[in-house]
């Protein structure tokens, strides 16, 4: 691409690329892309860039694509590689004028350099480095800051290499330029300290602009460029300078308005200063050693003293708060329980830390968190009043939480207890202890002291354990705290309630529990909306409880869950519904089926919420989860839900429909359940399943509850869905095993990581064709006539994988279980398999059937289910009496594994003496279910139900080997049976008649 002639063309079409007009946007968007891979076209682009008369708009573009061609094209072995030649040009062109005028363009320019910088610092690009020291130097301020902005966007890249031999060359160049980089940011920094004072806001604004991008600039050289940082003296003196400077900056804020761009330039400078020492903290602890005592000095001072008074901000406190935690939390300098196992570096990190946190300022900093940090503010009471539900959600952890003060003292305050908790458990006794008895009303700053303490003992709650008679505590004081209806009391009934929640698993007396739900019920009529949130919260963590009782509860559950029902209706925040939804679930869950007299109201205003949610898929995962519980607890009763149930499941589970993203697992599980549920099959639930073939194809991490849903339907309705589904069904499970391939198998078998080739294929998930296989399985159990019809096509899958040996357990137990299915069940459709085979393979069926039978001999330890491998003898067993020679060659493994069957299902009646096959069962009991058990489900009476019918648990194997034997002898006569049985072991004789004893 000549660079003249085409430079008027590629302007016209990149100014044609920011228009608005579809029509002229995208044929030239398609030009462009033509051209990305042409000779010369980046170096015009350069040209247009870099040439400030032109319009903004299109040389932004120019640098968006000469950026993007950086990812695409700049490295050697890239299809359509730059040339070195086109490179040695573009990267001259680029650090030749520091002097781009806009703000937006400059940083894009700063960036894409730093992506060439990755790629060829300082090897192909020797002169950058040099180059850009060189600009920071020059006197005119555009260009300075231009190049300033440049070194760093590039030290930043560099800093982020992760080989060894790229760390290698950052840290050759961080020994090179540091010295100059401290001197540069000192330079700036006195600059601003001396210009902060003329009221000149421009020049103010200038030098703090550059201040802060030399201090970027450092931070990276100072975490990132060097082994031992500590054995810098450069380093260690600019680390031990910064807390100076800090002080300095502070100082600064006095005189800086409050609410301006210098304002905001200043805090995020004094921010950075303290990340700098965070980074380092975090990635040199034992280089850190020597800062530990000033860092603690420091940011108590600030934080916990009135120094910081006037001069210190939210963000900055959060900061200083985060050094404190992790200079105390840190591993490092926690020497082992036996002292002389430390090193010596961690002992001395623990001795600084020791003696800085003397018993006078470890109470402090408890007393200060609590009774200054730990107060709800004006503003948070504001929102209390004015918008009670974002209250809430900022309390529980919403967008902003973390990053918010609050959190911040609370996670300091527990991490300093738990590794002083000797020392400052007195310290909060002693608090509690003051605030014994009710609270006046009019005092609200008393109310509000009472409510920190709380929070601290709330907080502390593993950590007093042994101190707190929290029992004596309930009943004395909390409880009549909570009957106090005063509205100034409500901040007071809202941390009671939380309180309790927090000691709920820590130390709570199981005969306390009516007390508690008592109290529950009124405070979820409580006037205030906080209250009764909070209070919802509590009633989760109490029925989550592993010491949790229905009885106790059962008394309370209707008022409870029409309060929450009420509650759930009233708020009208997207995550307070959610939470209130996620409450009345976890209650749903734990009562069971005792719920079903109280859920008319829930089951009527569900769908009046799913579709008032239609742009909140996350409620809606909350609404299928409640759902899930409902039709759990509903049993049978679930069939009434279906008109509101199953367009839901439909929707969820439709890979067609956008929302699939978010709902499809819940879905998944909503839809097993309801199965599982169902009395009886209807056309609609049988009509769902259409969905089931996308959700095959896509072999996501769902397949197995696929599985279990197709699972599901057979138990429901054999005939009715195998008629219905099974051909469609048969052709996805045989697109999944052409799909598993055998290295798949052996990592998922293994539960090995997936091979690399799998990442993205959608493969990974499918665990192993076993679980497919069991719902074969499963089909030919359930309907023997039928299932081996319809799973025709995968039948020859499973014979070749029995003939050939298949290698993994897991799936040859799995394949002898669908052979022995069809071999016991269904003869004729076995003796069809076995011509059919026998035309694959070009051998006799005869041939073929003994190669057959003496894998399944061999393989037999595969098989560690008792039901498979009692089936196993009952099939092979079915092969007799016969007078093939194949059948009585193989006779003797045929009498193995019977007698290994029987040693699998025989129990010996000790008093009679006599062997009883334990699998059979003769009638349906009704196994009485106890509290903690969940009641069985309609699959779970359709599953005992078919075990009546089945095989396995109909026919006594030491009955059926008597007679099979019995007609064998009848068979070939007394002589001929007595050599047949000559060819079995003595041993297994003996041990065969021992059971067969009474026959």
């Amino acid at each position: 691409m000549d660079l003249n002639s085409a430079s008027t063309v590629v302007l016209q079409v990149l100014t044609q690329a920011t228009s608005q007009d579809t029509a002229v946007l995208k044929p030239a968007e398609e030009q462009l892309k033509q051209w990305e891979t042409q000779p010369g076209f980046y170096s015009v682009l350069l040209n247009i860039f870099t040439n400030h008369t032109l319009d903004i708009n299109v040389r932004w573009l120019a640098v968006l694509y000469f950026k993007n061609g950086i990812d695409r094209y700049w490295r050697r072995v890239a299809p359509h590689a730059l040339s070195e030649e086109e490179k040695t040009t573009l990267r001259a062109g680029l650090i030749t004028n520091f002097n781009e005028p806009i703000n937006q363009i400059a940083t894009q320019i700063a960036v894409l350099i730093a992506k060439v910088a990755r790629l060829d610092c300082p090897r192909q690009w020797p002169e950058l480095i040099p180059t850009l020291i060189e600009s920071v130097k020059v006197q005119d301020d555009l260009r300075q800051h231009r190049a300033l902005l440049t070194f760093y966007h590039v030290t930043k890249t560099l800093a982020s290499k992760r080989l060894a031999a790229d760390r290698k060359l950052f840290y050759d160049l961080a020994s090179g330029i540091y010295n100059f980089a401290c001197s540069l940011w000192n330079h700036h920094t006195d600059t601003f300290l001396q210009q902060v004072s003329s009221g000149n806001e421009a020049a103010v604004l200038s030098s703090l602009e550059r201040t802060l991008l030399s201090l970027k600039v450092l931070r990276k050289l100072t975490v990132n460029g060097f082994v031992e940082p500590h054995k810098n003296m450069e380093v260690m003196g600019f680390l031990h300078g910064i807390f100076d400077r800090l002080k300095q900056f502070l100082e600064c804020s006095r005189s800086i308005g409050t609410d301006n761009v210098c304002r905001d330039r200043l805090e995020k400078t004094i921010i950075l200063f303290t990340k700098v020492l965070l980074d380092f903290l975090d990635q040199h602890p034992f280089s850190f050693t020597p800062l530990i005592q000033r860092s603690l000095e420091f940011s108590v001072s600030y934080v916990f003293t009135e120094v910081g008074e006037g001069v210190t901000f939210e963000r900055f406190i959060v900061q200083c708060m985060n050094l404190i935690k992790m200079i105390v939390k840190n591993y490092a300098y926690k020497p082992s329980k036996n002292f002389e196992d430390s090193s010596p570096e961690t002992l001395e990190a623990h001795k600084i830390k020791m003696a800085f946190f003397t018993y006078p300022t470890l109470t402090e900093i408890c007393r200060r968190l609590v009774s200054h940090y730990f107060l709800l503010t004006e503003e948070e009471l504001t929102m209390w009043e004015e918008d009670p539900e974002g209250f809430t959600v900022e309390e529980t952890g919403g967008d902003s939480w973390k990053y918010s003060l609050r959190p911040c003292t609370e996670v300091l305050f527990i991490d300093i207890f738990h590794e002083y908790n000797q020392t400052l458990t007195p310290v909060l006794l002693e608090m509690m202890q003051t605030l014994q008895g009710p609270t006046n009303v009019e005092d609200m700053n008393a109310l509000l002291i009472k409510d920190a303490v709380y929070n601290a003992v709330g907080l502390a709650a593993y950590e007093l354990f042994d101190s707190v008679d929290f029992d004596q505590w309930f009943k004395n004081q909390l409880l009549p705290e909570l009957q106090v209806v005063h509205n100034r009391y409500k901040p007071l009934r809202r941390r009671v309630i939380w309180l309790i929640g927090q000691w709920i698993s820590v130390k709570f007396k199981s005969d306390l529990r009516p007390m508690l739900y008592e109290a529950i019920c009124n405070l979820l009529q409580d006037q205030d909306l906080v209250v009764r949130i909070e209070t919802a919260t509590t009633l989760k963590l109490t029925v989550d409880d592993f010491e949790f009782r229905t009885d106790q509860f059962l008394p309370y559950l209707e008022t409870m869950f029409t309060l929450l029902f009420q509650l759930l209706q009233q708020v009208t925040e997207c995550d307070t519904k959610m939470h209130v939804l996620h409450v009345l679930s976890c209650v749903i869950e734990r009562v069971n089926m005792q719920i079903r007299p109280y859920v008319g109201c829930l089951v009527q205003y569900l769908p009046l919420l799913w579709k008032q949610s239609e742009e909140h898929n996350m409620l809606r995962c909350a609404i299928l989860t409640t759902l899930i519980h409902l039709v759990q607890g509903l049993g049978a009763d679930s069939k009434n839900l279906y008109p509101f149930l199953l367009p839901v499941i439909q929707l969820s589970t439709d890979v067609s429909q956008p929302p699939h993203v978010y709902l499809l697992e819940d879905g998944l599980e909503l839809w097993l359940v309801t199965l599982e549920n169902s009395p009886c099959v209807t056309p609609e639930l049988l009509r769902i399943f259409q969905n089931m073939s996308p959700l095959l194809e896509l072999s996501s991490e769902n397949l197995r509850t696929c599985f279990k849903i197709i699972n599901g339907y057979i138990f429901l309705s054999s005939t009715e869905f195998l008629q219905t589904y099974a051909v469609g069904l048969c052709q996805s499970f045989c697109e999944l095993l052409k799909e598993i391939t055998t290295e798949g198998q052996v990592q998922v078998l293994k539960g090995s990581p997936v091979p690399g080739s799998w990442t993205g294929t959608g493969l990974w998930p499918v665990r192993n064709p076993a679980a497919l296989q069991e719902v074969v399985e499963n089909a030919l159990k359930v309907n023997p006539v039928l299932g081996p019809q319809m799973f025709q096509p995968i039948l020859p899958c499973v014979f070749r994988g029995i003939i050939e040996g298949e290698r993994y357990p897991v799936v040859m137990s799995t394949y002898l279980g669908v052979m022995g299915r069809v071999l016991l069940q269904n003869t004729s459709f076995f003796s069809s398999l076995l011509t059919e085979m026998a035309h694959k393979f070009n051998q006799e069926m005869d041939q073929l059937l003994g190669n057959m039978i003496e894998m399944w001999v061999d393989r037999m330890d595969n098989i560690t289910q008792p039901e498979r491998r009692k089936l196993s003898a009952l099939a092979l067993l079915s092969l007799l009496p016969s007078d093939n020679s194949v059948i009585q060659d193989k006779f003797c493994g045929i009498i193995n594994i019977s007698v290994e069957g029987l040693h699998d299902v025989m129990t010996e009646d000790p008093e009679t003496g006599t062997y009883k096959d334990c699998m059979l069962m003769s009638h349906l009991e009704e196994p009485k279910v106890t509290e903690d058990e969940e009641p069985p489900t309609e699959q779970d009476k359709r599953k005992k139900m078919l075990a009546l019918k089945d095989p396995v648990h109909t026919v006594s194997l030491q009955q059926f080997i008597y007679e099979k034997l019995k007609a064998q002898q009848e068979l070939l006569g007394e002589q001929g049976f007595q050599s047949l049985m000559e060819t079995v072991d003595t041993e297994i004789v003996t041990q065969l008649q021992e059971f067969l004893h009474g026959f």
